[in-house]
This record gives structure tokens, C-alpha cells and sequence, in this order.
């Protein structure tokens, strides 16, 4: 007869595995996203997958699905296998939202690719989360949250560890196989081995390629044409990024780099800021313009390594050259340094702030507050200019609207390399520029300007894209076809609604916290890592609070929780933007964290009451699910007005609570006391 495992082992299992969930998301939300370029755009696509898998896995009752169990690397092996043999360049094909990428597209079309990723990673994240649910089930639930929490706090903060030691996509498959051959077993040893074999082969061979490194952002690759220049390509996620240009051909007459001098003549550009300094290329174009300092913000610090060691004008290594490894819209906003000239330099980042948000890195770049901000760091007789290929006309013309709006005058235009590129250049004054070509002149409608509460450049109106809409709608579809599939009871589970509307809750509060930060300090990863990490305490802090706690009052709880919404609803994000770093960031962490700490109050004693915990866990990550559908309602609302969806649906998961915590199966009692064995 076999034993069940003792407690502390089951603790010990839960902890890895809850580990090995989160850590295996991520890496997958990052190695697909660098192969598959349609993931650097559609930004929650894998979450949503693992969301859908996990949820369905603690859903799963404890004498089903074990051939999940048995089986899990295979489909991991799988996905790797066809990722690396078959990535993906997307093609430009809605008018409606612009994808700055190659425009040939490699692979297979994205009607196979997206499906087939999304049920691959349901299925892995599904027996991941089966593991996981097996151990959950045979301890007390909240004792069991809390090793959950702390083995989701583990593989998150050893994932954002790897991405601070640059470590290449072999390091996270080998983490991974030896995690999951522990959950194995013995039993399962040789069945594991080999699909694991396999997947961390592949790694190793992508790890081993010509040129190929990774930094926290991208997978980078670096090539160098075989007609022997020293024009070096630098590819970011398998999208041509940049190119290492000698200062002859940067300094031709048709080259954007030289347009910014050639339209301010009068302007003695000895102090210059670059913003998305990349390679070099724009700071070796500034110390040959006589600048006596450069100061070089790039968000990636593999991209400015890459300059460092390659740029043949080797302009990092000029002492008149200060690098800041930092998010451009966050330099500028601690910055008290005024400038002669600034540069936005080609920052298109290619990528997303997190798997969590529709954020990319340069969207705080492009808002009206923006430039606003670096109107005010210009010197008398300063300029301001930006460059890139912006392939759409209405994409120019909403620049070029938004400058003249704050600066006061029409900027230059130049047009280069085909109508879809140019070259804006604003003086302070227009007496401060000299257009060699032409003042800017809207071409059609201007589009309203981004703006910091809806920064997103590259979408025409406050629409959500029809391709958006779509792809959600199939995931939703598949999400209910798959709960049928997978033989889950759902009148067992209807009676846990108010947990899956806490979950979708609880997902738009935590996308608002992420993009909230990214405005306020940037949208680096390492912000992106610790307020990820901040929020799995504070949610731990609410466990152990409610864990030591003998009886709550609900309603007190949900009025507190409304309060905290209703603060972080009407303090404008330009209150806390203009605060200096030590108050911004309480300010932030108040505002961020006190509605996360309540709503886990609530939830959690929820969980206690549940009759069965792991079920009513399963319905919350669903609802997870779903709130990350309704995330993309900020490219129509705007990010504040989802903390007015949030609301909804808390209001609505409290209203469930009152017919749901003393319904059939279910008791009004405290944690339980017993330890829970599954059959």
C-alpha cells in the first residue's frame, strides 16, 4: 500500500512545483515572443494560454487526468521543436495598428502558428498546474495559497536573475528539465529524459549559433555582411533592429542622422541628449558636431555593449560621452540638465513591458507629456528632433500635430528613404530652426495626440482592432470548449463565481500597477520584475494577515478596498509624475498595493470558507483569463478607467459572495483544520 507523503514534503513539492509554473511561463512568454514575432505584439497571448492551462489543471479532479502527469515534457519538447524549426516574421496587414517589423513573413501563416502555440502551452501550463493542484489539495487551503505564493515569488524573482546575468534560453531549459525531473519521480525518470533531452538540445544549439546573445529585453543577433564592410546588423527577436554604420556614411547629406545639424544651424550643440542611443550611431554623429558632452540613454545594456565593441567610431569610449542604461521618458523626468539638442532616436523597441500590458518600452516616448518634457529640457535656442520609419502617413502627421502643439510652430519635415520615413526637427522658437525641405503640413484628418493615460502611438483611433478582437474571441471560445473537454463539473464550479470575478479583478488591477510604474520609473525590466514581485508580497502579507486573524468583517473589508480604488481613481497620474523620487515612489506603492493587499483580504477568507479550495482556485484563475481579455479595453478607455471596470467587478464579486459562500458544499467556517488527502 503506498503511503501518502508527509507534510513537509507535500509543502516541499508545492513550493517547486508553483516554482516550476511561473518560471516555465515566463520563459515561455520570453523564448516564444523572441522567435514568434507575432508575440512581441499581441502582448498577453501566452499568459493567457497558461492561464487557461492552469486554471483547468486545478479544475482537473484529483482521480482524472493523471496521464497529464506522465506525459508533461512532451508537449514542452513539442513546442520548442516547432518554434525553432519553423519562427516567425509578421507582415504589416491592418491599416489600424502598426507593427514595426521585417515585412516578409517566415514560417508558418499566423492562422496555424497562434493556435497551435496557444493549445501547446495550455496543455503544458495544464499538467504543470495538475501537479501543482495535486500537492495544493492535501493541505489546508490557505497554508497552501501561501506555499503557492512563495514558490511563484521564487520562480519570479530566479527568472528576473537570469535576465540580470543575460543567461541564454539554455540556462532556463536546463532549470526547467531538472525542476520538472524532480517532480517526476523516480517513476518517471526515463519517461521525462528524453523530451527534456531533446528541448535542452535545442537550446543548446540556438545558445551555440554565430552572433547569437540575449539581453533583458530581446534575443539578439549580430551579423556582418559578407562583402567584407563594416556595416555590422544587429537583429533584436529576429526583426532587423539596427545597423553599425562607419561616420562617413552617417554623415552623407540623405542621412537622418545628419538632418537634426542641417536644420539647426545656429544652434551650438554643445550639450546633446540622445535618446534610444542603441549602437552609437547618433552619439559618434554628435561628438563629430563638436558636442562637449553626450549624454546616451539606451534602455538595453546589450545593444550599447554591441556599439561599445564594434562601432567603428568608437564613440563610447570618448570621455565626452556619458551612458545611462536607463528608460528614456524616466531619465528625462529626473533629469535637470537642459540641452542644446535632443535626439528620440529610432526607439523602436520591437517588444512588449511585460507578458501582462499592451505596453511597448518606447510608448511613454511618443505621448504629448513626452514631448512636452523634453520642451522643457531645452536651452535657449535648443531643438528637439525624431527620426524613424513610420510607414504611415496619419502616423506623421499625429507627430507632427503634437509638436506643433507644444512647441507652438510647425515643425521641419524631411522625408527620406520613401515618403514612410522622415525626420522631425522643433526648434524653441521657429526662428530656431531652418527647414531645408519643408515645414510640417498635415497630409489628411490628424489623429488626436497619445497621451500618457492612452499611450498608444501606433494606433489610429480608440478602437480595438478587429485582429484583436478575433483572437481574443477564439481564446474565449477555445477556453469553454476546452472546460467541456476536459470533463470539468460546472455546476461544481458555477458555484464559485465570485472567485472567478475576483481573479478577473484582480488581473486588470495588477496590469494597471505594472503600466502605473512603467509611467512613473520606467519601463525597464527591472521595474517590471519588482513591482511583479512586490505584488506576490503583498498578497503574501494579506495570507499571513488573514492566516493569524480568528473572524474578518467582510463589509469592512470591501469598504476599505473600495476607498483604496476610489484614491487610486481620482489622483491624476501627473500628481504623482511631478512628486520627487522618494515621495513618488510611496505615493506609487500606496496607490498600487493597498487595493491589492484588501482584495487579497477578501480572497483569501474566501478560500478559507470554500469547500473545496482548490476548485474555487481553478474558477479564479479562469476569471485571471478573462481579465486579461479585458485588459485590451484600455486601447478604448485609456489605463485609468480600468481601475472603473476592476470596481465593477469586485462590486459584482461581492454581491456572488453573499448567495455563493453559504451555498450548497459550501461552509461560513474558518480554515480548516484537517489535512486534505486526494483519493
Amino acid at each position: 500500500m503506498e503511503h501518502s507523503p508527509g507534510p513537509q514534503n507535500v509543502r516541499a513539492r508545492l513550493l517547486l512545483a508553483s516554482a516550476t509554473m511561473l518560471f516555465v511561463e515566463l520563459a515561455l512568454i520570453r523564448w516564444t515572443g523572441a522567435n514568434i514575432v507575432h508575440l512581441s505584439y499581441f502582448s498577453n497571448f501566452i499568459l493567457l494560454g497558461s492561464f487557461l492551462g492552469i486554471g483547468l489543471g486545478f479544475l482537473l479532479p484529483a482521480d482524472r487526468g493523471q496521464w497529464l502527469t506522465r506525459w508533461t515534457p512532451v508537449p514542452l519538447a513539442v513546442l520548442v521543436v516547432l518554434v525553432r524549426e519553423f519562427p516567425v516574421q509578421v507582415r504589416q496587414t491592418s491599416g489600424e495598428v502598426i507593427y514595426f517589423t521585417a515585412v516578409k513573413t517566415t514560417g508558418l501563416p499566423q492562422w496555424v502558428t497562434l493556435p497551435v502555440l496557444f493549445g501547446l502551452t495550455a496543455l503544458i501550463m495544464m499538467a504543470i498546474g495538475k501537479m501543482t493542484a495535486d500537492q495544493f489539495r492535501r493541505l489546508p487551503s490557505l497554508e497552501a495559497y501561501r506555499f503557492d505564493l512563495l514558490g511563484s515569488l521564487t520562480g519570479s524573482v530566479s527568472f528576473a536573475l537570469l535576465s540580470w546575468l543575460r543567461a541564454p534560453s539554455v540556462v532556463w531549459g536546463v532549470i526547467a528539465a531538472a525542476a520538472l525531473l524532480t517532480l517526476g519521480g523516480r517513476r518517471d525518470t526515463i519517461r521525462y529524459s528524453v523530451p527534456l533531452a531533446l528541448m535542452v538540445a535545442i537550446l543548446a544549439l540556438e545558445t551555440a549559433a554565430s552572433g547569437i546573445s540575449w539581453s533583458p529585453y530581446y534575443k539578439i543577433e549580430v551579423t556582418r555582411p559578407t562583402s567584407g564592410s563594416r556595416d555590422y546588423k544587429i537583429s533584436a527577436n529576429g526583426v532587423p533592429h539596427q545597423s553599425i554604420a562607419p561616420l562617413k556614411v552617417l554623415r552623407r547629406p540623405d542621412s537622418p542622422y545628419e538632418q537634426p545639424y542641417r536644420e539647426t544651424p545656429r544652434n551650438s550643440h554643445r550639450r546633446v541628449l540622445v535618446i534610444g542611443a542603441g549602437n552609437g550611431n547618433d552619439v559618434a554623429m554628435a561628438l563629430a558636431h563638436g558636442a562637449r558632452r553626450v549624454d546616451a540613454v539606451e534602455i538595453d545594456p546589450r545593444l550599447q555593449e554591441i556599439g561599445a565593441s564594434l562601432h567603428p567610431a568608437r564613440p563610447y569610449a570618448n570621455p565626452r560621452v556619458h551612458v545611462h542604461i536607463n528608460d528614456g521618458r524616466a531619465f528625462l523626468e529626473r533629469t535637470r540638465t537642459r540641452y542644446d539638442l535632443v535626439v528620440l532616436a529610432l526607439p523602436d523597441s520591437l517588444t512588449l513591458v511585460s507578458g501582462a500590458s499592451n505596453l511597448r518600452l518606447e510608448s511613454y516616448l511618443f505621448t504629448r507629456q513626452a514631448f512636452e518634457a523634453a520642451h522643457r529640457h531645452l536651452a535657449p535656442g535648443g531643438a528637439f528632433a525624431m527620426y524613424n520609419y513610420y510607414r504611415q502617413n496619419w502616423l506623421i502627421d499625429r507627430f507632427g500635430s503634437t509638436l506643433t502643439s507644444v512647441f507652438g510652430h510647425a515643425p521641419c519635415i524631411t522625408h527620406y528613404g520613401g515618403k514612410k520615413a522622415a525626420i522631425l526637427v522643433a526648434g524653441v522658437t521657429s526662428g530656431d530652426q531652418s527647414c531645408t525641405a519643408s515645414a510640417w503640413r498635415p497630409s489628411g484628418p490628424v489623429p488626436s495626440a497619445a497621451g500618457d493615460d492612452h499611450p498608444f502611438p501606433y494606433l489610429l483611433h480608440r478602437t480595438i482592432p478587429t485582429l484583436y478582437i478575433g483572437v481574443l474571441g477564439a481564446i474565449l471560445l477555445v477556453t469553454l470548449v476546452s472546460v467541456r473537454l476536459t470533463g470539468v463539473r460546472l455546476r461544481r464550479t458555477a458555484r464559485y463565481v465570485d472567485m472567478f470575478l475576483l481573479g478577473a479583478a484582480f488581473m486588470l488591477l495588477e496590469t494597471k500597477n505594472v503600466i502605473g510604474f512603467a509611467l512613473y520609473f520606467g519601463t525597464t525590466w527591472l521595474v517590471n520584475a519588482m513591482v511583479f514581485a512586490g505584488v506576490l508580497l503583498a498578497v503574501l502579507c494579506a495570507v499571513e494577515v488573514r492566516r493569524r486573524l480568528r473572524r474578518v468583517n467582510q463589509l469592512v473589508l470591501q469598504l476599505m478596498l473600495f476607498a483604496s480604488l476610489a484614491i487610486a481613481w481620482l489622483v491624476p497620474s501627473h500628481v504623482v509624475l511631478g512628486l520627487p523620487f522618494a515621495p513618488r515612489l510611496a505615493a506609487a506603492i500606496a496607490l498600487a498595493f493597498a487595493p491589492i493587499f484588501c482584495a487579497n483580504l477578501i480572497f483569501s477568507d474566501r478560500l478559507a470558507a470554500a469547500a473545496d479550495p482548490t476548485s474555487a482556485f481553478g474558477a479564479n484563475l479562469l476569471g485571471s483569463l478573462f481579465g486579461g481579455t479585458l485588459e485590451y479595453l484600455a486601447l478604448l478607455t485609456g489605463y485609468q478607467a480600468l481601475l472603473l471596470v476592476v470596481a465593477v467587478l469586485y462590486a459584482g464579486a461581492c454581491v456572488a459572495m453573499r448567495f455563493t459562500r453559504r451555498g450548497p458544499g459550501d461552509v461560513a467556517t474558518q480554515e480548516p483544520l484537517t489535512v486534505q488527502t486526494a483519493p
